[in-house]
């Protein structure tokens, strides 16, 4: 999927997170500010990539800002984010759903 306009999802609330993604022409460009980021910071990393990956997204740039959210929390928050900037609102596959 391709990553068409500038979304965000998910708010700045504790056990949260923001994640927003770009458009973006040199793969996946990501950045992460946690303040867990020394425990969980792999873990976060890996969450956001394996979800891009299933979403096929090559190229974006993806700022995850995080408050202690747990995995399913980043997943649902980058998925939504990648959605909202291709302006798909209705029949979302959310989930395990997609492929």
């Amino acid at each position: 999927m391709e990553i068409k306009k500038a979304a965000m999802a998910g708010t700045l609330e504790s056990s949260d997170a923001q994640v927003t993604v770009e458009p973006g022409t040199d793969g996946i460009q990501l950045t992460i500010e946690s303040s867990v980021i020394h425990q969980f910071g792999r873990q976060i990393k890996a969450a956001v990539l394996e979800t891009l990956e299933r979403l096929e997204v090559k190229d974006a740039k993806v700022t995850v800002v995080d408050k202690g959210a747990l995995d399913c929390t980043l997943k649902a928050r980058v998925e939504c984010a990648v959605y909202r900037s291709n302006g798909v609102t209705e029949n979302l596959p959310w989930g395990g759903v997609i492929r």
